[in-house]
């Protein structure tokens, strides 16, 4: 059985690629198939072969069976902005019924596990009328959310959680990203963090200084999920 999740982020910068991609890798371990895509990305770089940003290249490194950039990030825009300025500036008009069209086939693949990742937090805009969040809504699908642990991450947190519920969306899990290891009181903010958000948490991934995904994934905890187990079509 496929299992469909969206990545979310308490804010920007808080790891949510990080998360994604040990989240795959993880999966890929165990003999899972596995796809992604990031639909809009900014902060692409040039190269030879067109705009490619770090974090889509992250997330297709743990597709497998392989899926090709286009499929993984098909919205990618050179300047680091947000992206519905971006967007704009490229003359792109971004909605949330085209980033849905550019999602469906890569739910239809039927990976085991498939993760769509957002940009910036839950209610980045993508035009004057829409956010990312009405994405999720109309593909119902339920959300894992990275909270990037630091100064303030409680109140980031309990509000995402508040507005995903809102939305009559599921938060399936959530994981601690270490993002300061000097924040005050750091046990006891992640003993709160439990106590509020309404979902397992699937795991703690301490500051690393080299953060590959192989790396995360031992910080992390495929159980909550219920995935299946594998079917053999990641060899």
């Amino acid at each position: 059985m496929a299992h469909f999740y969206f990545i979310a982020g308490t804010d920007t910068d808080v790891g949510k690629t990080t998360i994604a991609a040990g989240l795959l890798h993880a999966a890929r371990a165990q003999g899972m198939s596995t796809a992604a895509i990031k639909p809009v990305a900014s902060g692409c770089e040039l190269t030879g072969y067109g705009l490619r940003n770090s974090d889509a290249l992250a997330l297709l490194a743990e597709c497998k069976p392989a899926l090709d950039y286009a499929t993984v990030n098909p919205f990618a825009f050179a300047p680091a902005i947000a992206p519905h300025i971006a967007a704009r500036e490229a003359g792109v008009e971004l909605s949330a019924e085209r980033l849905v069209q550019v999602i469906r086939p890569v739910l239809a693949r039927q990976a085991d596990l498939t993760l769509v990742e957002g940009a910036g937090g839950w209610r980045v805009p993508l035009n004057a009328r829409e956010s990312l969040s009405a994405v999720v809504q109309a593909l119902a699908l339920p959300v894992i959310l990275v909270v990037g642990v630091r100064l303030g991450c409680i109140n980031h947190a309990v509000l995402s959680a508040e507005a995903i519920a809102r939305d009559g969306l599921r938060l399936a899990g959530w994981v601690a990203n270490i993002v300061d290891p000097a924040t005050s009181r750091l046990e006891e903010n992640l003993a709160t963090l439990a106590e509020l958000l309404p979902a397992p948490c699937l795991g703690r991934v301490p500051r690393l200084d080299q953060p590959g995904a192989q790396q995360v994934a031992l910080h992390l905890s495929l159980g909550a999920l219920q995935l299946p187990s594998g079917r053999g079509s990641t060899k």
